[in-house]
């Protein structure tokens, strides 16, 4: 029996485009922006000023607190701001605005070739914090405070999601089937700070080049196992992949490390074999570029800091106007409105549509039909939830459990009536939240 959770759904994938092609290494040409908010927490503190030059690999930015991460620029070249950008999150962030020499001369690396066991838990998670690494699936946590739980001695199972469930994204698989070993080293790296944790390596079904080999290169590995999952989205969120993994069950009000289990994305674990073993800060990333608006759809290894529109020019431009440009995926990504913004830490595709689905559609009345209940991943009811939302009744969605929603649009995707039932229910969660921090 395949290893998966009750609901979910089954979206044309698209991932044919991308998933078979060679990674290409971009190198940027124009300015580079460095946003001081790429990750959860307090933003970074720019330790650079307008006027100065800089190095690839050099600090620029410093943790602004506990839960945040340093930023390093990812190009050679001089400082000409600091000033407020866009985002893919559609709002303008603090940034540092380097321009780019294309000399892309380099500060020098430190590496650490002492054996796994000789290295200690400090050296490891110090070696993380000065990289800058963060969560690359999207939440963009920083790694070194997800390694540092309260409960170390608890934590059983370290995670790596390579389900990559969110359609037409192949830079996880990719990164698997290019950069097998450092993804193992980097997952081996985070076990050692944990005395009893065990590895696990959650693949989709639909991913069999993949799972062959990481079981090839792992062999009879005792602490690392390759987990087969069954082939349905979301089955990379990190409470059903949790659950699917390890049969553990956590709510919103828990954190993985409640249930003995961290979860990192692919990029993140090669990132911190990456940091350990070659003294590398976080200044690239696997990006898909992909969609059928795309001339040339393909993954590649881009330096953060670059442009989306650069990105778009290098796949060879636009085959057709699309009607719908997301930052992400399909399901869970952020449709965007200007190219000139751009890729941070956890930038993960570049998605141009040639139709916007969404927009043809006129929301009906719900028709009580009861395919959102069956597919949510969540066990919540989507339809009364929404309806709540719309009428501001806060106290109501609450006792219904709506703060359990994961935001994954299962329920929007079948919904015969077309109503936008995750937008409503995301804003309402978005206005709780804000009101429980106040």
């Amino acid at each position: 029996m395949k290893l998966t959770f009750k609901g979910g759904i089954h979206p044309y994938e698209g991932k044919e485009l991308t998933m078979d092609k060679d990674v290409i290494e971009y190198v940027p040409k124009g300015d580079m922006v460095y946003p001081l908010s790429q990750h959860i927490g307090a933003p970074a503190k720019a330790v650079v000023k307008k006027g100065d030059r800089v190095l690839v690999g050099q600090l620029i930015a410093e943790a602004g607190g506990f839960v945040s991460a340093n930023i390093h620029s990812s190009v050679s070249g001089t400082v000409k701001a600091v000033e407020p950008r866009l985002t893919a999150s559609g709002s303008k962030v603090n940034s540092i605005v380097i321009e780019n020499d294309n000399q892309f001369e380099k500060i020098e690396y430190v590496k650490n070739e002492k054996p796994l066991a000789e290295l200690t838990k400090e050296e490891i998670l110090e070696a993380i914090k000065n990289a800058g690494v963060v969560g690359m699936g999207g939440a963009g946590f920083p790694t070194n405070v997800k390694l540092s739980p309260k409960n170390a001695d608890e934590i059983d199972y370290i995670i790596v999601n390579a389900s990559e469930c969110e359609p037409y994204l192949t830079s996880d698989y990719r990164r698997l089937l290019d950069e097998t070993d450092k993804v193992i080293e980097g997952l081996r790296l985070a076990l050692a700070i944990f005395p009893k944790a065990k590895g696990i390596i959650a693949v989709e079904d639909n991913k069999p080049k993949a799972i062959q080999k990481l079981k090839e290169v792992l062999g009879n590995d005792p602490d690392i196992k390759v987990n087969s999952m069954k082939t349905k989205y979301p089955e990379g969120a990190e409470r059903q992949l949790i659950y699917a993994n390890t049969g553990r069950y956590i709510n919103s009000k828990m954190l993985p490390a409640d249930a003995g289990c961290i979860v990192h994305n692919v990029d993140t674990v090669y990132s911190i074999c990456e940091a350990v073993r070659q003294g590398k800060p976080l200044i690239q990333r696997l990006v898909t570029v992909t969609g059928d608006a795309i001339t040339e759809p393909c993954n590649y290894l881009v330096r953060i800091g670059t442009s989306f529109a650069e990105l778009i020019e290098a796949a060879g431009g636009f085959l057709q106007d699309p009607e719908k440009i997301i930052a992400g995926g399909p399901m869970m990504g952020k449709a965007i409105y200007d190219l000139n913004i751009p890729v941070t830490k956890s930038s993960s595709a570049i998605l141009c549509m040639t139709k916007d689905e969404v927009s043809e559609y006129e929301p009906s009345n719900c028709i009580r039909c009861g395919r959102c209940v069956e597919v949510c991943p969540g066990r919540v009811m989507p339809n009364k939830l929404a309806t709540l939302a719309e009428q501001g009744d806060l106290e109501e969605f609450q006792k219904l459990n709506g703060m359990e929603c994961c935001e994954c649009g299962c329920c929007s995707y079948v919904c015969p009536a077309k109503r936008h039932l995750t937008q409503t229910i995301a804003g309402t969660r978005k206005a709780i939240l804000a009101n429980r921090k106040k």
